[in-house]
């Protein structure tokens, strides 16, 4: 897959079956559209083509609107190197990444069309949800490009209406769940264990000081969609590509059995002493243990940890 994120320096698409959206999350619902896209490449014998935006609109359009709504508000479930990661896998020719801007925002709907999606793709065909809005104040539909295929010289296909709520429906479905610790679901939606990534930075050591060294994450962005407070079940791997998959435990909270104040993400890895303040980790979140709950004292904390960590194995299997 190529990915392209300079909209003035495409290349020459054969016979492009493009789509557009978000895909935040990649999910279930995403990967019918996708199907959908290569079968029709597949069949006018061209490329698929992703079309997607970064920033997320909403980010953008909310704060050209006063800042009503607070940009740092928005919550997704990819970063975009996590979306580009996820959509190299499902075979795509063309992943072309628009920066989405104040200005590109105002574009009419019909200068959309043309100026954008004919002049920079000259699509052999546009396959989109009856439901896709577009230009100024949305004001574009799958009506006016229906209408205007034949004197621009594209096709469109509609993606069908199951498809489109289904899309709908995961998204909406594995926020919520993230948000009440269901991963269950949040991870069936998206066809993968929810994820995210960040760097190990020093904290207390009263994790070391109770038995149970603890890697504190800073999460690389601020915008990623972090899970419920409470303890989790995880599996994670280091940023080095030949690193073994390692079991864990996380806590996502203030540890309010010590007064802490600040929220943190903290993982306990599972027969494991290397030193790895600064590295990236991925954490894999497989499967919710228990809220986060005020304890009296550490002796009684040290002593759920425990239970912690033998309910943790039990789900995630002896440590490797």
């Amino acid at each position: 897959m190529q990915v392209h994120k300079e909209i003035n320096k495409l290349p020459s698409f054969k016979n492009a079956a493009i789509t557009i959206g978000t895909f935040d999350g990649v999910h279930t619902g995403h990967l019918q559209i996708i199907k959908l896209l290569k079968q029709e490449a597949a069949e006018i014998n061209g490329e698929s083509v992703i079309i997607t935006f970064h920033p997320h609109p909403r980010m953008v359009l909310s704060s050209a609107q006063g800042g009503n709504k607070s940009s740092s508000s928005v919550s997704l479930l990819n970063t975009l190197d996590e979306k580009v990661e996820l959509i190299q896998q499902q075979e795509i020719d063309h992943l072309v990444i628009v920066p989405f801007t104040h200005e590109f925002s105002l574009l009419t709907a019909e200068e959309y069309i043309k100026d954008f999606l004919v002049d920079k793709f000259h699509p052999h065909t546009i396959i989109i949800g009856h439901d896709h809005h577009f230009g100024k104040e949305r004001q574009g539909n799958y009506k006016l490009l229906e209408e205007n295929a034949e004197p621009l010289n594209y096709v469109v296909e509609e993606i069908p209406e199951y498809v489109i709520n289904h899309v709908a429906i995961s998204s909406t479905r594995i926020r919520e769940a993230l948000l009440t610790a269901d991963i269950e679901t949040a991870n069936q939606c998206l066809g993968y264990q929810y994820f995210f990534g960040g760097a190990v930075i020093e904290g207390d050591k009263l994790g070391r000081s109770l038995g149970y060294p603890t890697a504190n994450i800073k999460v690389n962005d601020e915008h990623k969609l972090i899970p419920a407070n409470g303890v989790y079940a995880v599996e994670l791997q280091t940023a080095d590509a030949q690193s073994p998959v390692l079991k864990g435990m996380m806590n996502i909270g203030y540890r309010p059995t010590v007064g802490g104040t600040k929220k943190m993400i903290e993982v306990n890895i599972f027969d494991f002493n290397k030193e790895i303040y600064g590295m990236q980790i991925r954490i894999f979140v497989k499967k919710y243990l228990r809220p986060e709950q005020k304890f009296d004292g550490l002796e009684a904390l040290k002593t759920q940890l425990s239970i912690d960590k033998a309910n943790a194995i039990k789900i995630l299997g002896q440590p490797s």
